[in-house]
């Protein structure tokens, strides 16, 4: 297949997301792909600061979303490439450059796809979209659907995503000798504690709403008692409402100690894909599977979250997971199954041409 053969190219193109010029690399060769694929070039810019890939039409009515930055240091993930049988290793390879190609040679497969369809890649998703969301944001509130190809469940799309929120807490007290004097001091190692345990009860199983208490740093010396101590909490839900729920408990903590303070960072920063974002454009996946005599594709909601998240929030259609078959984000088994593309590119081009 020859999008093995662009697979490798881009996957042995390593683009870790804190090295700029090597995300400026695999958004050239990107390009390089789109221009010999689909015979147009796509538009190359800079958005904030970091390199953009935007194939398509201007003001599109279909956006596909996809990154093409990794977790992955240079030379941290080796071999660069393995095939075993129908397994495919790679840094990358399930999220989610075999995913950017999927969409890539699903839209060859329409000849007027420019004409309505836009495909996106950026290059900071794996730092939280900082510099980029406000793009997505901006193209999604127009568009008719937007589909994300990211990395799918064991095959299953993804209706919905976890909001991620996260928080530093850093409680201020008093130093004093912990040996001489004690009760002279305010003790911030005490105060962090007693908010750590006290993070259990904001969490709700009903709703996914975790409230994980991360790292944290404390006191000075073995024998002075602490006057600073941090904290840092990772919070998430399928909901909105649950996730401003914590973050009113998290700002209205007080102190044990009536002379310590408390200072609270941080806030949402993806909100939550709701099923009433997806469930609309899931439907018509299941009807288009159908009618080509595909099985059910299936659905499933996950605790991480992906641009497809500032679509939703932008008031888009979404539909995510239309990505890679596979394992192992983020993971040293990282792989895809290339058993699967040639599938997963029939739907997704069926897909697209059932939306235009």
């Amino acid at each position: 297949m020859s999008i093995l053969h662009d697979l490798q190219r881009l996957v042995e193109c390593q683009s870790p997301s804190e090295d700029l010029e090597a995300c400026r690399k695999v958004i050239a060769l990107a390009n390089e792909i789109a221009t010999e694929r689909l015979g147009t070039p796509a538009k190359v810019f800079d958005e904030n600061g970091r390199p953009v890939f935007w194939w398509g039409a201007e003001k599109p009515a279909i956006v596909i979303l996809t990154h093409l930055d990794t977790v992955w240091p240079i030379d941290s993930y080796l071999p660069l490439w393995k095939v075993e049988g129908e397994k495919i290793s790679g840094p990358g390879i399930f999220d989610m450059k075999a995913g950017f190609l999927q969409a890539l040679y699903a839209i060859a497969e329409i000849p007027d796809a420019s004409t309505k369809v836009a495909l996106i890649a950026t290059t900071d998703e794996e730092l939280g979209s900082q510099t980029s969301r406000d793009l997505i944001k901006r193209v999604s509130a127009t568009a008719d659907a937007v589909l994300v190809t990211e990395a799918s469940l064991n095959g299953k799309v993804k209706v919905g995503r976890k909001g991620t929120s996260m928080y530093s807490i850093t409680v201020t007290g008093r130093a004093a000798h912990a040996g001489l004097e004690p009760e002279k001091g305010i003790n911030a190692t005490t105060e962090i504690a007693h908010i750590v345990t006290a993070l259990h009860a904001l969490e709700n199983r009903e709703h996914g709403t975790t409230v994980v208490p991360t790292t944290m740093h404390s006191g000075t010396t073995t024998n002075t008692v602490p006057a600073v101590a941090a904290l840092d909490i990772d919070s998430r839900s399928f909901t909105m409402a649950e996730m401003e729920r914590v973050e009113r408990a998290l700002r209205a903590i007080t102190p044990l100690h009536p002379e310590a303070r408390i200072e609270v960072v941080g806030g949402i920063n993806r909100p939550p894909l709701e099923l009433t974002a997806t469930t609309d454009l899931y439907q018509t996946l299941e009807s288009v599977a159908k009618r080509l005599g595909l099985p059910e594709v299936g659905s499933a909601s996950v605790g991480g979250a992906s641009d497809g998240n500032f679509a939703a929030a932008a008031g888009a259609k979404v539909l995510d997971g239309l990505g890679a078959v596979g394992d192992g984000a983020h993971a040293p088994h990282e792989h895809i199954l290339s058993s699967s593309i040639p599938g997963r590119i029939a739907l997704l081009a069926a897909f697209i041409k059932e939306l235009m």
